[in-house]
């Protein structure tokens, strides 16, 4: 039993995967068993060695305590007979599964994977992937054969970056296994450290599945959001007000519109549309929420140039300072931020725009989107503010700091755009601002 012999400390658990998912993970099983942390990003694990979480998920405190071996040596991985897997996957350009992460997460441990050793996947995929494409690899890899010299399992990550409520052991845990025994595995390890309790899904399928329709539910009643955002911004309503009223009745679902990016709701609905496309079913309501979602970032920059003329500016000469760039609230997580869609379609009027983010790490802005970042003290003589995401430290701001930000003119010629309702309308207004939120 892999179970006892981890609690005794006979034998080791690996992580494959340090980022947002793999590393809070990680130190999570640290505090109870021996934990293997692996990454290919040899900075990344120098970082942790350091006690230092690039993520912040955990703080650099729980790291530096940590007993976790971080390594970026694959070899290590044959220490281990309890192995998680939580690589990214993302989507191509075409909007189709990029499962390369997946796949090559699944040869380095085939190389290094030894009899008796049960596999879990946590990386969000779409039904079929875990049993049709990750076990073949595993096996080809390690000349062993699943079901008898090893099992495998699928366990969806529910992180939320950036959420010190809503942590990973207070989330219930969705738990598969290829069959009854190793289910039983699979949830007695997941327990040490969950303390929410798991579920067990009927099958690995079951929880792949359960793991997409999570978000592109999410998706779809944000959409419905944006959708009536765009509408009631012709009608000179404000959204927040509705959303307000609406808010008073029991069962309101309290979704509110925004930009919808980041490594989960952003890229799990395609991942299933792809499998049901495959099986000949055109998803109609899943991608036209997408279609709207992936707009929005283009209809606020058309916003932002509409204020900017009504605000009698010379679009091309205006100076338009962006407040955030990482696809969540206090999170320095950039991945498929679609603040970035806002930046080019300001791009497309000839405006390049200041961009502001305390919490997002300069150097990743640059490799990921050649973009550079400036200080908010640095700010001045801006036509136009943009709140698009609200870190606390824009919430904080007060309305001298906020006017130290713009060019010295009248209020009336200053443009606040407010994407995630971070100020008052009514407030802003009465201070001769022209306001458009979301």
């Amino acid at each position: 039993m892999i179970f006892k012999e981890l609690i005794n400390k006979q034998e080791k658990l690996a992580v494959i995967g340090l980022g947002y998912v793999g590393m809070p993970i990680a130190v999570a099983f640290g505090k109870k068993i021996d934990v293997i942390g692996f990454d290919l990003n040899n900075n990344k694990i120098e970082l942790y060695k350091s006690g230092i979480d690039p993520t912040n998920e955990v703080g650099n405190e729980e790291i530096m305590q940590s007993t976790v071996e971080f390594t970026s040596d694959e070899k290590k991985l044959k220490e281990a007979k309890f192995h998680i897997v939580a690589v990214p996957t993302p989507i191509n350009s075409d909007k189709t599964p990029d499962l390369s992460p997946v796949e090559g997460a699944s040869r380095i441990i085939g190389r290094n994977l030894t009899k008796g050793s049960i596999v879990v996947y946590e990386s969000t995929v779409y039904p079929g992937v875990t049993e049709d494409i990750c076990i073949p690899i595993l096996e080809s890899e390690s000349g062993l054969k699943c079901g008898v010299d090893f099992k495998v399992g699928y366990s969806p990550e529910r992180i939320n970056p950036g959420d010190k409520v809503h942590t990973l052991e207070k989330i219930i845990k969705i738990v598969s296994g290829m069959d009854e025994e190793s289910l039983e595995e699979i949830s007695k390890v997941y327990e040490l450290v969950i303390e929410a309790g798991v579920h067990k899904a009927s099958s690995i399928k079951v929880a792949e599945a359960a793991k997409v329709v999570e978000n592109s539910q999410r998706d779809i009643n944000i959409a419905f959001m944006n959708e009536l955002s765009m509408v009631f911004d012709r009608m000179d309503i404000n959204t927040n007000d509705v959303i307000e009223a609406m808010n008073t009745k029991w069962n309101a679902l309290k979704f509110y519109p925004g930009l919808v990016g980041g490594h989960c709701i952003g890229v799990d609905p395609y991942y299933f549309v792809y499998e049901a496309e495959k099986l000949g079913y055109h998803s109609q309501i899943i991608l036209s929420g997408r279609k709207i979602n992936d707009g929005m970032g283009k209809f606020v920059a058309d916003a932002i140039i509409k204020e900017l003329i009504l605000a009698n500016k010379i679009v091309k000469q205006s100076k338009v300072v962006i407040l955030g760039l990482t696809f969540k609230e206090n999170c320095p997580d950039i991945r498929n931020s679609k603040v970035i869609d806002i930046v080019k379609g300001l791009n497309e009027y000839g405006i390049e725009p200041v961009i502001v983010d305390p919490q997002a790490d300069p150097g990743d802005v640059d490799r990921e989107y050649n973009l550079g970042l400036e200080e908010i003290s640095s700010i001045d003589n801006a036509d136009c503010l943009v709140f698009a995401v609200s870190h606390d430290e824009f919430k904080n701001l007060d309305w001298k700091q906020i006017d130290q930000m713009f060019i010295q003119s009248n209020n009336n010629e200053k443009v606040v755009v407010d994407v995630k309702g971070i100020l008052d309308k009514a407030e802003t207004e009465r201070k001769g601002y022209r306001y458009w939120g979301l």
